[in-house]
């Protein structure tokens, strides 16, 4: 299929020789148009195409979603809930290990990103765990593995686009995430108490448990934790859209920062808008510009070429889906997720979906596989954040993650394996 080597080659060689993104969808989709005999189409339909796209009510939750964790990074609320996590599981052995784990599990119901999540959470956690006596590589690796689980949990961004563009009920994938995002901070924390038992990890000893330490850092994050409550169970009732819950988030981030903990002034908000303008306008561009990549690939064929191919090949739907999975753990090392799943989608879902697999949990094996490359080389974004954070070389950055990515790759071949894990909740809700 010379269309389909064109369209995906020709992209990743632009990409390589360092083009920006948006850049190279658009020059690849002229260059396709013209090899392939099909232009003559005026140039003023790629921004008729690009206006059209982002005329779209669910894309507002993106910048939404994303607002709300910029207010929530910038005042206290991660503080809060990384406190009553250490008071939650403190008194296990790798207690704050674990407390990392469940304080990027929690955040990640409000941030909706991995970056979001290092990012905010990244600093607090690293600081408190080396004043603890604890392992700056176990440290790193726990406080980037678990950042993983941002994409997973909503208000996932990710899972937000894949269901714009596979067509697929945003709310449903949302529900879908909620078991395997679980599993995997369970795993996680699997792995601490493994790294301790057989003393590859030397942890300190564990604070000993105070149920009125609990109880004061709970009084303290109570209303930080309310806000997965209203976002899942707004959702899940059907008292508001996803794109309406991003909005409910922003505003209850703006009350409880600027009303009720009065730590956000006005002129952090300007730095939230700010942040959020630009983070959100380079999502939407390369939106834009991927919806014209998208329209000429349904326009040439090749998504349903591509599920006839597949269609045809004899296989059980485990090792096809196994198949994908590691198609899609390869392409994490070198994209970002949004553009993985903005480039990859119209190609594999039809194929995906004449093979008969499930769009939702294809949904949530893809989201997750791609997820994987925030924190695997070349190109991990997170372990450039680390790497600033903890001031660790690039190399004892990506040493400390390695074995954490075990309990990641294991949740993924259990996904696969049981696809209950991300359909259940669906199917029982309605989805």
């Amino acid at each position: 299929m010379i269309e389909l080597l064109i369209f995906v080659g020709g992209l990743l060689v632009l990409m390589a020789i360092g083009l920006p993104v948006v850049v190279a969808i658009g020059v690849t989709s002229f260059i396709a148009l013209a090899a392939t005999g099909t232009g003559g189409l005026p140039v003023e339909l790629l921004s008729l195409r690009m206006v059209q796209t982002l005329n779209n009510f669910t894309l507002l939750a993106i910048p939404l979603f994303i607002l709300a964790a910029n207010i929530m990074n910038i005042g206290s609320t991660t503080t809060r809930i990384f406190d009553f996590a250490a008071a939650l599981v403190g008194f296990t052995r790798g207690g704050l290990g674990h407390a990392n784990v469940v304080a990027s599990s929690i955040f990640a119901t409000m941030s909706g990103t991995a970056v979001a999540d290092a990012a905010g959470l990244g600093s607090i956690e690293i600081k408190a765990m080396k004043e603890r006596g604890y392992e700056p590589g176990y440290s790193t690796g726990i406080t980037a593995a678990s950042s993983v689980i941002g994409p997973i949990l909503p208000p996932s961004i990710a899972l937000v686009v894949y269901g714009w563009l596979a067509n697929v009920s945003i709310g449903g994938l949302f529900m879908a995430g909620l078991l395997p995002g679980i599993l995997m901070a369970l795993l996680l924390m699997g792995m601490t108490v493994l790294l301790s038992v057989t003393g590859k990890v030397v942890m300190p000893e564990p604070i000993p448990f105070d149920a009125c330490e609990v109880a004061r850092t709970g009084k303290r994050a109570i209303l930080p934790l309310m806000m997965p409550a209203i976002i899942v169970g707004g959702i899940w009732g059907g008292f508001f859209t996803p794109t309406e819950a991003g909005a409910i988030a922003s505003l209850y981030a703006v009350i409880l920062g600027g009303l009720i903990y009065r730590d956000l002034k006005w002129r952090d908000l300007y730095r939230a808008f700010s942040r959020t303008l630009m983070f959100s306008a380079v999502i939407l561009l390369i939106i834009a510009v991927s919806s014209f990549y998208g329209w000429i690939l349904v326009r040439m064929g090749i998504p349903q070429a591509l599920a006839g191919q597949v269609a045809s090949i004899e296989m059980p739907t485990f090792v096809l889906l196994l198949c994908f999975a590691l198609f899609f753990l390869l392409i994490g090392c070198f994209m970002s997720v949004i553009e993985s799943i903005l480039i990859f989608t119209p190609i594999v879902v039809p194929a995906a979906l004449s093979a008969g697999l499930d769009p939702v949990h294809f949904g949530i094996v893809m989201v997750i596989t791609l997820s994987v490359g925030v924190i695997t080389p070349p190109f991990g974004t997170v372990l450039f954040l680390m790497v600033g954070i903890t001031r660790l070389r690039y190399g004892q950055v990506v040493t400390a993650i390695m074995p954490f990515l075990l309990p990641i790759i294991a949740t993924i071949l259990l996904l696969i394996a049981v696809p209950g894990l991300a359909t259940w909740l669906p199917d029982m809700m309605g989805y």
